[in-house]
């Protein structure tokens, strides 16, 4: 057994240079009861801009307070310790700045040991703890009120995570052993596991009530003084606690072991055998079920130290820096001051996307919106789309009636387009074919104000070519959405050689409105995520022209660590607009693209691909292999031969997106792809990882970073 005690934590102390030191003040409350809690408020002195956070000098300050109320427990001077936070916050875990400066694993591991050290003496006071979550509490915030006795939480909360998995850890200061054992193994999987790869979910103070997380819930206007009622009613025996989700011998020895069985054939399924936090976190919870707590948080020492050092945590923290830092303030952003004011918006057609784009559009802005197609019956399906998901909304409690009526209000539908006279931001979302597009805009253009912006959706086509008959090109700007609209965070904005500074810079503040981060990119054929999704969906085909069979080629992309294998991204973008994609980087660039004539031909089926229950792509349908019949070689490739092949292409190809000036720096390709394609975090992108698998320098003679992110070394 471990103990933490006899640990020297003195090299930690060369991490807390650029520590904001979250302090923890104690002030004495009596009860109605006259029992006397000491309330620890942890308070970095910052807004709720800057949440708490919990680094090495943090954590040993807040033992040395936990030491101290302990003597005046055993004093009899206080009968409880809670702990509680700042305005809206508990903790946001521990500081991600420090832990990627430990310089070695001997250290990691000591960052895992005093977090145990010091939360562990929660539970070793000598009178009750509990944990007053008031706030945002994730990772090291959450596990503070796991290791306590007893937890309430404000129903108004921000949100309540373990989020380690999505940053390719694991939650090392006692939330991988106290967790399962608090609520359950399947609520544990979900929390720790399920949701950090759900785009890293986050938990309502509600759910993490009804999980059992949370002893008690309360309102916001009165969250203390009724968790310090609640505290006094358990202290004075008044309140008996029961945990109706805490697991019994029968979960434990039938349930549990068969749980984690399926999660595990799950990640499998779902995300490949590549990134090792998942694993490792199941791994640490299935072991949970038995043994002491002791024992719990010495596996977590040693995962944590592991993780910590390994290459997917750096890529991870590059990522993670990419999407908090950088996507929040673009390159190449003109000043803000200079875009219009956007007090109506025009979409031209109705179809799905183009519902898609209203619904956003008016949700966000909240501002009229106006939709128009060739008929009246497209127009009134599209507006009917709309409204129905104002109402799923509604009905979710997502909005409430009087809101909901509102938007739907704020929708109309028309075929006359003299109504576009007063939009100030008009976007398209027609057939992908250019002279459509142009027909389009001019027809719209004479209608509306001088100074109202254009903008196109398109995906691959140049913005620039679309804009050629305009009177002023210069207002038109490319505003790439990815599909699905509501959900992907990307949108590309892109210039061209005659967009204004006030088109652009009015863009970007339509994407920070519409809860977007946008990128700027330069009129090149399939910008970035396409041009670079287009090399990766290439090279698949490329295969099973080749002879290689389809589950085989799925499979040979695996070390990519993408969402998706490419047959089923394809399947999932649609099969014409993939092919329709390839045909224009071929177009571009036939010297490095591939695509087969015999590509539109599958597009036409109703199916291409069989899959199965986790929707991975298992081989073609009867009638995608008719169509292939006469198409396919007899020469397969090895799984090797392809996923160089693509590593290659890829390294080749960013290098000239950022030889050819398509966005300033190569952070902003893989900010794109992480955004965009869903590009993993463990992978950094895909700079980092072509990095690391020698394929930049086999492209190019170079790496795109120097040094090479990688993990820590011994």
């Amino acid at each position: 057994m471990t103990n933490y005690d006899e640990i020297d934590f003195s090299p930690l102390t060369a991490l807390t240079g650029d520590e904001v030191i979250t302090h923890a003040r104690v002030r004495d409350v009596r009860l109605a009861s006259g029992k006397v809690i000491a309330l620890i408020t942890l308070d970095n002195g910052r807004d709720h801009t800057r949440p708490n956070t919990l680094g090495p000098a943090t954590m040993t300050a807040l033992g040395e307070t936990l030491d101290a109320l302990k003597e005046r427990a055993a004093a009899g001077e206080i009968d409880a310790v809670a702990v509680t936070g700042k305005q809206y916050i508990l903790a946001a875990g521990a500081d991600l700045s420090d832990i990627t400066k430990v310089g070695s694993k001997a250290n990691a591991k000591l960052v895992a040991q005093l977090g145990h050290k010091v939360f562990g003496k929660l539970g070793a006071l000598g009178v009750p703890s509990f944990a007053f979550v008031n706030g945002l509490a994730l990772g090291g915030g959450l596990e503070i009120a796991l290791n306590s006795d007893y937890r309430t939480v404000d129903a108004s909360a921000a949100a309540i995570a373990l989020p380690e998995v999505f940053l390719g850890i694991i939650p090392g200061w006692g939330g991988a052993y106290l967790l399962p054992n608090l609520i359950g193994i399947e609520n544990a999987l979900e929390v720790v596991i399920s949701n950090p790869l759900k785009q890293n979910r986050m938990l309502k103070p509600q759910q993490a009530y009804d999980y059992g997380i949370f002893d008690a819930i309360f309102p916001a206007a009165t969250y203390l003084e009724r968790s310090l009622a609640w505290a006094d009613g358990v202290l004075t025996g008044a309140i008996k606690v029961e945990r109706k989700n805490q697991p019994g011998k029968i979960e434990r020895t039938v349930k549990w072991p068969v749980a984690v069985k399926m999660a595990r054939g799950m990640l499998e399924s779902k995300i490949g055998t590549v990134p090792r936090s998942p694993y490792v976190a199941l791994d640490l919870l299935d072991k949970a079920r038995s043994g002491t707590k002791e024992e719990g948080f010495a596996r977590e020492d040693e995962a944590l130290a592991d993780l910590v050092t390994g290459d997917q945590f750096a890529a991870s923290m590059y990522a993670f820096d990419l999407v908090q830092k950088r996507a929040k303030r673009p390159v190449g952003a003109p000043d803000k001051a200079l875009a219009k004011k956007v007090t109506k918006v025009g979409i031209i057609g109705a179809g799905l996307m183009a519902s898609q784009f209203a619904l956003l559009f008016v949700r966000k802005l909240k501002v009229p919106v106006l939709i128009t197609d060739l008929d009246q019956a497209r127009v009134d399906k599209g507006v009917a789309y709309i409204h129905d998901e104002i109402g799923k909304l509604e009905a979710k409690g997502r909005l409430d009636g009087d809101a909901a009526n509102q938007l739907r209000a704020l929708v109309t539908g028309t075929t006359d387009k003299s109504r576009y006279a007063d939009c100030d931001f008009v976007i398209e979302a027609v057939f992908e074919e250019v002279g459509v597009k142009q027909a389009v805009f001019a027809e719209i253009e004479p209608i509306i104000a001088e100074d109202a912006i254009l903008a196109t959706n398109t995906s691959s086509l140049s913005v620039e070519e679309i804009g050629a008959k305009l009177a002023h090109p210069e207002r038109l700007v490319g505003f790439h959405f990815f599909n699905p609209v509501a959900v992907m965070p990307l949108i590309e904005i892109v210039k061209t050689p005659e967009t204004s500074d006030a088109a652009l810079s009015t863009a970007f503040v339509v994407a920070r409105g519409l809860g977007k981060n946008a990128v700027l990119t330069a009129d090149a054929p399939g910008f970035v995520v396409n041009r670079l999704l287009a090399k990766v969906m290439g090279e698949a085909a490329r295969a099973v022209y080749e002879g290689t069979p389809v589950a085989d080629v799925e499979k040979a992309f695996g070390p990519l660590g993408l969402p998706m294998g490419p047959f089923q991204l394809i399947d999932l973008v649609g099969w014409k607009v993939a092919a329709h994609v390839q045909d224009t980087m071929v177009h571009a660039f036939p010297d490095r693209f591939y695509a087969n004539e015999n590509f539109h031909q599958l597009a036409e089926l109703p199916q291409v691909v069989e899959k199965d229950k986790g929707g991975r792509v298992t081989g073609f349908t009867k009638d995608a292999q008719k169509a292939l019949k006469g198409h396919v070689g007899s020469s397969p490739a090895s799984a090797d031969t392809i996923l160089r092949r693509v590593q290659d292409g890829l390294a080749t190809e960013i290098k000239l997106m950022l030889d050819e000036g398509v966005v300033p720096e190569v952070e902003d390709i893989d900010l794109c792809l992480i955004l965009g394609a869903g590009w993993p975090f463990i992978d950094g992108g895909a700079s980092p990882y072509l990095d690391r698998e020698g394929a930049s320098e086999r492209a190019f003679g170079d790496t795109f970073h120097h040094p090479v992110i990688r993990g820590i070394a011994g």
